[in-house]
């Protein structure tokens, strides 16, 4: 661990990062109880935790046209040629755009916190909003969104929101993601997926195929690991897991989830393809030709209400997700103040809120605070410098994606799962006797599983004790800003309903 002498201490300014004591100084890597050590190895694991979102995104917004029939390129779908084209375009932007500002907020929030492309709104832009209208009018909403986030951290409003959230409401919404986080886990590896009925363990209750043993594994080495108190055991669990990949795959030739549905590797192949192009195409970080800032609010699709709808759920997932997750991550890594919070909340929010604006101008959809960073917190990280890591490796990765794509999602799942497990040990915090708590917790911690959404769960948990205090005559606890919260979560759940009368 680096010390800081008390001559060093008058010589150097505290802001100065030059140097391993300015480094020190700058990132509190000793305050917080880190060294230069925990932190590289936090940062590694956070970055192969979700390095899958460098394949993922290509998938969701690189291969969906919009209702011009163009891809997010803005070249024509209809040419099969120019999917595979998009999809390099996405992943090379997805990595520069997560690098860059993974760095920016290691600086400026120091908090061990990595940014990139946000899963679900992802989604929401390529499957609810490309069909509607073009990609550069879906980019440009995301883009506005983004400003308004950051209008409203500026305001100080985004961080008075978290204040006024009950502390046991907190603690329920951090167990809650672990739950979540879990799931992801058991979900990616394909340990748990859908059955004829609900879920199943596996494929009908069996644990069959290579992947699925890989899985099984590393998550039985890891936890191996971790009660012998191996330093770095998820970093080396994901590292040895694709290493047994890598082999298994060369031998026995698994195959994709396309030509093997049920026991083929659910993402990533662990083998690299030859003829594999290693320079990247930034064509999408040109963004003059990708986004339209005024045809956003032209869209022919429904009306004006249904653009202010949409906006509503684009900000209510970033602005409700990312508050879950750094309460969540802060408690994972004991960061956080008297008050719940963690260091340089404002600093933290308003990098969130810019990050938003930057996945919109660089076509990548809106970036956002990820919660696995849990897992490189759970491995030591606790300060920004091991954000420097994490984006130096999403940068590096730029030109080495076919070696990020050896690591299959059956050797990040084990970490995912077992960080579940440390955020779940915080459940005793809550005081389940007390029901004016108890039961919003509840549905914090069971429909963000159970609904696949940190919004969701926030959102009823949320709407839960407004219902229970008012019933109970304490609707005057309550602060203002949640009342605020539960009508425009309302909203937010009835949007379908709203827009089906609309249209």
């Amino acid at each position: 661990m680096v010390q800081n002498s008390p001559r060093a201490a008058t010589t150097a300014p505290a802001s100065s990062p030059a140097g391993p004591q300015g480094l020190d100084r700058f990132f509190q890597i000793s305050a917080r109880g880190s060294s230069l050590t925990r932190e590289v190895r936090g940062g590694l694991v956070t970055f192969f935790s979700m390095a899958y979102i460098i394949a993922l995104n290509p998938i969701i917004i690189g291969t969906t046209a919009d209702v011009n029939g163009n891809l997010i390129s803005g070249l024509s779908a209809s040419d099969g040629a120019n999917i595979p084209l998009t999809m390099a375009m996405v992943a090379a932007a997805t990595a520069v755009v997560a690098g860059i500002l993974t760095i920016l907020m290691g600086v400026v929030g120091r908090f061990p916190v990595a940014i990139a492309a946000g899963l679900g709104i992802n989604a929401l832009a390529a499957y609810t909003l490309a069909p509607t209208m073009a990609w550069s009018q879906v980019m440009g909403l995301i883009f506005w969104e983004g400003v308004i986030i950051t209008i409203l951290v500026l305001t100080k409003f985004r961080k008075a929101v978290m204040n006024a959230v009950p502390r046991s409401l907190r603690t329920g919404i951090s167990v809650g993601i672990g739950l979540f986080i879990a799931l992801i886990g058991l979900v990616d590896a394909g340990f748990v997926r859908k059955g004829s009925q609900m879920g199943e363990l596996g494929i009908a209750g069996s644990i069959i195929g290579w992947p699925l043993l890989v899985f099984v594994v590393v998550l039985v080495a890891l936890i191996i690991m971790w009660v012998k108190r191996v330093k770095g055991a998820m970093l080396i669990a994901i590292i040895g897991g694709t290493v047994f990949a890598v082999i298994l795959e060369a031998i026995v030739r698994v195959g994709g989830s396309v030509e093997n549905p049920k026991t083929g590797w659910r993402l990533n192949i662990p083998e690299l393809v030859a003829g594999q192009s290693w320079l990247p195409n930034l064509e999408l970080l040109k963004f003059w030709n990708h986004i339209d800032l005024i045809g956003a609010f032209h869209a022919d699709f429904r009306s004006w209400a249904v653009v202010i709808l949409t906006i509503l759920a684009l900000m209510l997932a970033d602005f409700f997700d990312t508050m879950g997750t750094i309460v969540a991550i802060g408690k994972t890594g004991d960061l956080l103040d008297d008050d719940g919070n963690p260091p340089r909340t404002q600093e933290i929010l308003l990098m969130d809120s810019v990050s938003a604006i930057a996945g919109g101008l660089f076509s990548t959809s809106s970036n956002t605070s990820y919660v696995e960073s849990a897992s490189g917190v759970a491995d030591g990280a606790r300060t920004g410098f091991a954000n420097i890591v994490t984006g130096a490796a999403f940068l590096v990765a730029t030109f080495i994606t076919p070696l990020v794509n050896l690591v299959p999602s059956e050797a990040v799942a084990p970490v995912l799962v077992f960080v579940g497990f440390l955020m779940l040990q915080q459940i005793t915090d809550i005081d389940w006797t007390d029901l004016d708590v108890a039961i919003p917790a509840f549905f914090l911690v069971t429909m963000m599983a159970f609904a696949y959404s940190i919004t969701a769960g926030m959102g009823l948990g949320f709407l839960a004790y407004l219902i229970i205090k008012t019933v109970k005559g304490k609707a005057r606890e309550v602060n203002p800003l949640l009342w605020v919260i539960g009508v425009l979560f309302l909203v937010y759940f009835m949007q379908g309903l709203i827009m089906s009368w609309i249209g």
